[in-house]
């Protein structure tokens, strides 16, 4: 399309559904401080709801792991070659690239040598876990980076990086009224008053096939150990619902299960307890103060690699921002239904200790406002370019 003169452009690049909601946040911001700009770029609905003319879907892109990523390489390398098209026939005034690293440093890249555009990274790639290499190509291709972990300061400031800690957006979607409070006597896994424990088994396909059928046999022991217990599997909006069926025909007391769509917090507000796949999901758990089990568990080649290569102490991000194990976590070959039920009994019996251990983490991510800061700091480079 053919812009109006006093429209600037604004190219958005998100490669999955956290990147999405939070994207989409973001652009509703800025329009706030400008509404006089056009967004075009890579997304899934959140990004739609705000009107941005999308030219690639993420339903095509969403993987995790290095061997899923593979399999659908032909879809990325699809969607960067839509990326170049656009930039050579709508050249933006400013890209933002939000999260997804694989994709979103070749396009820095590519933007960068080829058209010299103003570049912003919010929700910058994981350089504290690993391909810590990734920090130079950073430095080299963005103006400026959107941190949204406080430890990354130290980090970016080292590699000297125009670069702003502008909070958690997840604070902003959890604000502290929505921290449970339980006020329940010890001992509820033997208690006459049900049990609510909320199963998370991901965003992505692949989360969901190596995840789901362990959660779902956890459940089976948990049922047996526990006197009044029902489960809530949310289902994320990038899920068809024919993907999750295979897995709920297969259940002998289906009675026990509901599924939730929507938003997740849905699911906070009801769970005594939750069992999630590492990722985004168990921050707001943190953030609304339920007791989570972490549960991690990708294919055997993928976690070969990523024990290669990450070095970490904690793989979920609650545990890593206080620097300690509030989330118990479950990985690959430990991640065992037998595990994960010994260890939910163990902390229904306990709820307001971790309660109170997950408290804290709000505390490190500090104040609410990371869009509108992020949204300033994209204007300024407008203005700027």
């Amino acid at each position: 399309m053919n812009l109006p003169v006093k429209l600037r452009h604004v190219m958005v690049l998100t490669g999955e559904p956290s990147g999405d909601f939070h994207g989409a946040r973001l652009i509703h911001q800025i329009r706030s401080i400008d509404p006089n700009i056009y967004f075009s770029g890579i997304g899934g609905p959140d990004l739609k709801s705000e009107n941005v003319d999308l030219f690639y879907n993420i339903d095509q892109l969403s993987a995790m792991g290095l061997v899923e990523v593979l399999m659908q390489f032909s879809k990325i390398k699809e969607a960067f070659g839509v990326f170049r098209q656009k930039l050579k026939t709508h050249t933006p005034d400013l890209l933002i690239l939000i999260d997804y690293p694989g994709f979103n440093l070749k396009a820095a890249k590519f933007a960068k040598e080829h058209y010299n555009l103003k570049i912003l990274y919010y929700i910058t790639p994981k350089v504290w876990a690993w391909k810590k290499s990734r920090i130079w190509q950073i430095k080299k291709y963005a103006d400026h980076c959107a941190l949204i972990l406080p430890f990354e300061e130290k980090i970016f400031k080292k590699a000297r990086i125009p670069s702003t800690y502008v909070g958690n957006p997840l604070v902003d979607e959890y604000p502290e009224h929505m921290s449970k409070l339980f006020g329940r006597s010890q001992n509820i896994s033997t208690s006459k008053k049900t049990v609510v424990i909320g199963l998370l088994p991901g965003s992505r396909k692949a989360e969901i096939n190596n995840i789901l059928p362990v959660m779902l046999e956890t459940a089976q022991i948990l049922h047996q150990k526990v006197f009044d217990i029902k489960f809530i599997i949310s289902q994320s909006a990038s899920i068809d619902q024919s993907h999750m069926d295979p897995f709920l025909e297969k259940l002998p007391e289906p009675h026990i299960f509901k599924i939730q769509k929507g938003p997740v917090k849905n699911i906070f507000n009801q769970a005594d307890l939750v069992i999630a796949a590492s990722g985004t999901v168990t921050l707001e758990a943190a953030l609304c103060c339920v007791p989570t089990i972490l549960v991690y568990k990708v294919s055997p080649a993928t976690y070969k690699i990523a024990r290669f290569f990450v070095r970490l102490k904690y793989v979920g991000l609650a545990n890593l921002i206080v620097n300690k194990e509030i989330m118990p976590e479950f990985l690959q070959n430990d991640a065992t239904p037998q595990n994960i039920s010994a260890k939910a009994v163990q902390m229904l019996d306990n709820l307001n200790h971790f309660q109170t251990l997950l408290h804290s983490v709000r505390i490190f991510l500090g104040e609410k406002g990371a869009s509108m800061k992020t949204a300033k700091i994209a204007v300024n480079l407008l203005q700027n370019r």
